[in-house]
């Protein structure tokens, strides 16, 4: 069996699985779970399937850190609780086709995305790749300033909600004082260090290119910083966060 479809059918497989559990479980936020794990599963069987270079073993263990940190970061926050709230109101505006919905908009979905997303770490390792350059060490560091980002931030997040006296109150401290979505921008900033890894490992693969961008857009414009900012419109202490605070890229707050 051709190696790349082999990956594919076994990250499919996966969401499958974790469609199957969510419906049985009525709790389909576990895909949000499911998404990091996805590109372990992809990452790890091509790796395994492919020539296993240096430049792919790093590219690997860079998706594997990422991975399983954001796996483990989720499954902390979002087991044993209620269903989230976007999935709830899908169980209300489609109550008989509900699940078909889920499926096909939902799961299929992120799995074309995680796909595509995941692809330059699919590529590398599954290519001929020749002797890693300055690119490799260069995609590195951006990886890890932009895991760093969001695994900080996840973590700042995750006290200050811990505290009882900062319920409904804005996150607006640490790195949330430079951006207002920190663990956005360390994501975007990690998948355009993994492109530059990838294209270190094979200098002829720049259309690579299309995997960072569509995080990035994805992010900025689609479902990760509009969402949030949605939820908060109308709120005077957010307009003034608003004011002083990057949407996106860091920078020191104004004032």
């Amino acid at each position: 069996m051709n190696h790349y479809l082999l990956v594919y059918l076994l990250l499919f497989l996966g969401f499958c699985l974790t469609f199957l559990v969510g419906r049985q479980r009525k709790k389909h936020d576990l895909i949000d779970i499911f998404w990091g794990l996805g590109f372990v599963i992809s990452a790890l069987a091509s790796f395994l399937l492919g020539p296993r270079s240096p430049g792919a073993l790093l590219i690997t263990l860079a998706v594997l850190l990422w991975g399983l940190r954001l796996t483990i970061h989720l499954a902390t926050r979002n087991l044993g609780k209620p269903e989230d709230f976007r999935y709830q109101a899908m169980r209300q505006k489609w109550p008989r086709r509900f699940e078909l919905v889920m499926f096909l908009r939902i799961y299929l979905l992120q799995f074309a995305l995680n796909a595509l997303i995941g692809f330059p770490v699919v590529y590398s390792n599954l290519e001929p790749a020749g002797l890693p350059g300055i690119l490799l060490y260069l995609g590195l560091a951006l990886f890890l300033a932009g895991f760093l980002f969001e695994a900080i931030g996840d973590e700042q997040l995750r006290r200050f909600k811990s505290r009882p006296e900062n319920k409904g109150r804005l996150m607006t401290t640490g790195l949330w004082a430079w951006t207002r979505h920190p663990n956005y921008f360390g994501e975007a900033l990690l998948w355009w260090g993994i492109f530059l890894m990838s294209i270190s490992v094979d200098t002829g693969s720049f259309f690579l290119v299309f995997s960072p961008l569509i995080i990035t857009l994805l992010l900025l414009f689609v479902s990760g910083v509009p969402l949030l900012e949605k939820k908060y419109e109308g709120r005077a202490d957010w307009a003034a966060y608003k004011a002083r605070t990057s949407k996106f890229i860091p920078r020191p707050p104004r004032g």
